[in-house]
């Protein structure tokens, strides 16, 4: 009955976005931006006075305005005074139900469940609003993934182009312990058969195999029709963080991975369990700066630069609004600490009491203060001096319904707006703003496997443009004044987007 109706809900969808809302444009005529200064995505210097043509989904022609070509009847976008760049990647994103986390979140989960892929949509949609024109989703429900991704691919919906990885392989799901230290004791049916349904059979089993057992559960993973694959190196909760799988395992995921030409990447986030990984011949790591709130070694830097592994970042979690909430956050907490120092009102006792401190409570205090995000930026600053491969991966995520939300969700963790803001942080970091771009074009084509297909501005390679009403090699905020979103050739009504909204309400990403 399930899949009756999610099949039902997405044909809708659908047919409503086949009747409703289309590119501007018509099919087949080419579009020239003519005049714009040109930002490739290569690191280069930006130039001024460039015409880019396109001619269905790719670029025929980047050059100097006065002696590029405009084929006639072109549809035409005056670049003067204007910006482009390529379009925005994010390698890190979960646009699926996929419940756990909170009561609110497994509420949704339940009242929204046959409403999947539409949501699934919906989320993606909400990228590409603001200019995100490739997603790598590296955890979410397969079946809805997968078929929102061929939907986009075949023009049957509008969305930014997808990858899917489907579970976390080791992971037994939302309702896990490997997930949220959830005992099996205490699941509902209801969390057992959605655990199911976001592990599809490469759940927390696989870490008990022998290797030669591994090796063919991962190939049976891998004919489910994942595009990369994303293995738990460690446990996702934080403390104590446990390693999940022995080198040689890791190893196996690895090259079964390779074999099928495919990226392998890593959430191990101790040192230990992270040094396994890249030494395992891993592609990419999410979120390397995690790391059980430890320094990163200079060691470990060195092996991530000189082995080519692309770091891909949650920057937006501690740079921007983050990083102003973590500032206020820390100073409440200071004086708190502070105040609880000095003692209080002993009443009949008259004398002070003198205790050592707990690993628990310091750990607490350490918890209160933000330690984690400290270190964190830290590290990201460690592996940007040191010259690692460095993209964005946001953990954006579709989140909790407003019907059963006491609060908003932290607008750094929005689809699409988290992606803006992490670009931004990298400059926070001391990132260069044309180093920013890169990181978010060319290097997240290379941590997609497909460089050769977009992430820059360059003859051959599909047209995902964003043109820019000011300089964000001035000012990176300006990547936010968009005023032409274009994906794979087809320029996108961002004003309509999402078509069918359920969870998210149309609007600009505001000041903030």
């Amino acid at each position: 009955m399930y899949q009756l109706a999610k099949g039902f809900f997405f044909t809708l969808t659908l047919i409503f976005l086949s009747t409703t809302v289309l590119p501007h444009g018509i099919e087949g005529q080419a579009t020239a931006v003519v005049g714009a200064t040109l930002i490739d995505g290569n690191g280069g210097p930006p130039v001024e006075g460039v015409t880019i043509v396109v001619e269905g989904s790719r670029i025929v022609a980047v050059g100097p305005t006065a002696s590029t070509d405009v084929p006639s009847g072109a549809t035409v976008i005056d670049g003067a005074g204007k910006f482009v760049t390529p379009g925005f990647v994010d390698t890190n994103v979960h646009i699926s139900l996929y419940g756990g986390g909170n009561k609110a979140r497994k509420e949704s989960s339940v009242f929204y469940r046959m409403m999947g892929p539409e949501l699934t949509l919906e989320s993606a949609q909400m990228h590409l609003k603001h200019g995100v024109t490739h997603l790598r989703d590296s955890y979410g429900a397969l079946p809805e993934l997968k078929q929102v991704r061929d939907a986009i691919a075949s023009g049957e919906a509008i969305g930014p182009r997808l990858q899917v990885a489907g579970n976390i392989v080791g992971w037994g799901g939302p309702y896990s312990i490997t997930f949220a230290l959830i005992p099996e004791d205490d699941l509902s049916l209801y969390e057992e058969q959605f655990s199911d349904h976001i592990a599809q059979g490469a759940g927390e089993e696989l870490m008990d195999m022998y290797p030669e057992e591994l090796r063919v559960a991962i190939n049976d993973y891998l004919d489910k029709g994942v595009d990369f694959v994303k293995y738990g190196g460690t446990s996702h909760w934080a403390f104590p963080t446990l390693i999940s799988f022995s080198p040689e395992a890791q190893r196996v995921i690895v090259e079964e991975t390779h074999a099928r030409g495919l990226i392998a990447e890593t959430h191990s986030t101790n040192p230990e369990g992270l040094r396994l990984s890249v030494e395992a011949g891993i592609d990419l790591i999410q979120h390397p700066e995690v790391l059980a709130g430890r320094e990163m070694s200079d060691e470990l830097v060195d092996q991530i630069r000189e082995r080519g592994i692309i770091c891909s970042m949650l920057v937006n979690r501690w740079t921007g609004p983050a990083w102003q909430k973590h500032l206020a956050d820390k100073a409440a907490a200071e004086r708190r600490l502070a105040a609880e120092a000095e003692g209080t009102d002993w009443g009949r006792l008259r004398r002070p009491v003198h205790r050592e401190k707990t690993s628990y409570q310091l750990r607490r205090e350490r918890n209160a203060l933000g330690y984690g995000a400290e270190i964190r930026r830290l590290n990201a600053t460690k592996m940007i001096e040191g010259g690692c491969i460095v993209t964005l991966g946001t953990d954006n995520f579709a989140g909790v319904a407003p019907d059963f939300g006491r609060t908003p969700k932290p607008i750094w963790g929005e689809p699409g707006i988290g992606t803006l803001l992490a670009i931004e942080g990298l400059v926070e970091l001391g990132m260069s703003p044309g180093d920013a771009i890169v990181s978010a074009t060319k290097n997240g084509a290379i941590a997609a496997g497909q460089l050769d297909e977009f992430g820059t501005i360059e003859v051959g390679k599909l047209a995902d443009l964003l043109v820019l009403d000011a300089s964000p090699l001035q000012d990176i905020k300006n990547i936010r004044r968009q005023s032409v979103v274009m994906a794979a050739g087809k320029i996108i009504d961002v004003a309509a987007l999402p078509t069918d909204p359920v969870y998210f309400l149309q609007g600009p990403l505001q000041e903030r």
